[in-house]
């Protein structure tokens, strides 16, 4: 017996060693490229999964619908404590009163006079003029609307749209020529300053082009009221 385990320990026992693979660097490479591609996939589906439900709010979210009539987006009617007299039987909104009157005191400096021809307007009045003025013409209502918005539809009730002429050119009130004169060049270069903009240029085929027609735009609620106007899709 003793002879057996002397014999056993004389012969070569085969030692148990751990071995690890050996991972290639091309197999790396591949695992890498595939991860990228997962990652890839996984992100396009993320996107495309939020393009379908913005595109369906989008679809389905009466804010941001265009509600236009004939050409008109709708305008609530400000309320009275919003309005202050600019000038005799002329209202504007309260907000805006100060860039006007500093706009047109500027202007001034420069010789140019301009000429307020109209501010606010209720709903009333504005039923008044495009109806009444639609039948005097003997006009269509979509013809009408190309120059006086339906009621409930005009940014004169907002009490942030002025209508201005040349104080020098009074025969281009309310008339296209009123582009000719240096009051509306001037206004072109300056009335941004002031926050205001032209709010039917030529660059929209949806009412006739206004240049005397001009809106505020330097207060939280003007930019709300008129956050539709500005979205380039309603062009």
């Amino acid at each position: 017996m003793d002879n057996e385990i002397n014999n056993l320990k004389n012969e070569d026992i085969n030692v148990a060693e751990r071995k690890y693979l050996k991972i290639s660097s091309h197999s790396k490479t591949k695992a890498f490229i595939s991860a990228l591609i997962l990652i890839f996939v996984f992100l396009l589906i993320l996107t495309l999964r939020n393009l379908l439900i913005f595109s369906f709010n989008t679809k389905n979210d009466p804010a941001i619908q265009d509600k236009r009539i004939l050409g008109h987006l709708p305008y609530q009617e400000t309320v009275e404590e919003n309005l202050i007299e600019i000038q005799p039987n002329i209202l504007v909104h309260k907000d805006m009163y100060r860039s006007l009157l500093e706009m047109k005191a500027d202007a001034e400096r420069d010789n140019i006079y301009l000429v307020f021809l109209s501010g606010y307007r209720s709903i009333k009045l504005q039923k008044e003029i495009f109806y009444s003025l639609k039948s005097l013409r003997n006009q269509k209502a979509i013809e009408r609307a190309r120059v006086s918005a339906p009621p409930g539809y005009s940014e004169h009730s907002t009490g942030f749209a002025i209508d201005i002429g040349d104080a020098f050119y009074r025969e281009t009130d309310f008339e296209v020529e009123f582009e000719n004169t240096d009051a509306f060049k001037w206004l072109k270069r300056n009335a941004a300053k002031y926050h205001f903009i032209m709010s039917f240029d030529k660059n929209q085929n949806s009412v006739d082009y206004e240049p005397w027609h001009w809106r505020y735009e330097g207060s939280i609620e003007a930019l709300r009221i008129f956050e539709a106007a500005n979205r380039k899709v309603l062009r």
